[in-house]
């Protein structure tokens, strides 16, 4: 059994304790602005609410770049488990877009006037996960072509099927982005109205167009062709045989 004073940290680094060392949470918590820098108290919800995004989208970012890999290695069922751990990363930066709430519009006032510049278009986060969907497009589009598949015989037959489930997780990815962007949106809006211009010069009502931005425009537009030929299409064009 193993004895020694465990209040010793034994890891290298900054900090207290192991705990301190290892999350580094002595810089991480020194990374918001001091009570006396503040231009508004709640710059600390502003900040923390945007830091935390970014953390959230560098996992999310950093599991559907490795899921790209596996498309590409053949690894569909490995691809679409971490697609579906990094949408879920994206739903908790949507999620957490409710405490907006409570940052009133004049308060925002206030503390837009040390923005400088900066916008959200800038976000590290947001860069990497637009670059990341247009990875995983070509990851998909060269799996296609390699399997010779039809999209419309890929959800007409086995949803259990290895390519099934890769197209819903990436169908889960696009919707968490459109998701995140239309509540964004939304939240921009009650804060600062609509027909303003943000920080980096640019109409608040341009974020309401990205909301139709679409990854993988082929996997909704599946959706469209299976409505379109489906049972239910086939009669209403054939009438009634009596």
């Amino acid at each position: 059994m193993m004895t020694g004073d465990y209040s010793v940290p034994i890891l290298a680094g900054d900090g207290d304790t192991d705990y301190a060392r290892y999350m580094r949470t002595d810089m991480l918590l020194s990374l918001q602005r001091e009570p006396a820098e503040m231009a508004h108290p709640d710059e600390l919800l502003f900040q923390i609410l945007h830091q935390s995004t970014e953390l959230w989208l560098k996992l999310a970012c950093f599991d559907a770049r490795q899921a790209a890999e596996l498309i590409a290695a053949g690894r569909l069922d490995a691809a679409a488990r971490l697609l579906a751990r990094g949408s879920l990363a994206v739903s908790l930066v949507t999620e957490q877009l409710e405490i907006l709430k409570y940052l009133g519009p004049w308060t925002f006032q206030t503390i837009r006037t040390v923005l400088g510049h900066g916008s959200g278009f800038e976000s590290p986060g947001w860069v990497n996960a637009r670059q990341t969907g247009q990875l995983l497009a070509q990851a998909f589009a060269d799996l296609l072509a390699r399997s010779n598949a039809s999209l419309t015989a890929v959800y007409q037959g086995d949803p259990d099927t290895p390519l099934y489930r890769l197209a819903e997780a990436l169908v889960e990815w696009d919707e968490r982005i459109a998701l995140w962007r239309a509540r964004h949106y939304k939240a921009a809006t009650r804060i600062i109205g609509h027909d303003v211009i943000g920080t980096k010069g640019t109409q608040v009502d341009t974020l309401a167009r990205l909301i139709q931005h679409k990854f993988f425009p082929e996997l909704w537009q599946v959706r469209t062709t299976l409505s379109k030929i489906g049972p239910m299409a086939c009669n209403e064009e054939g009438g009634d045989d009596e």
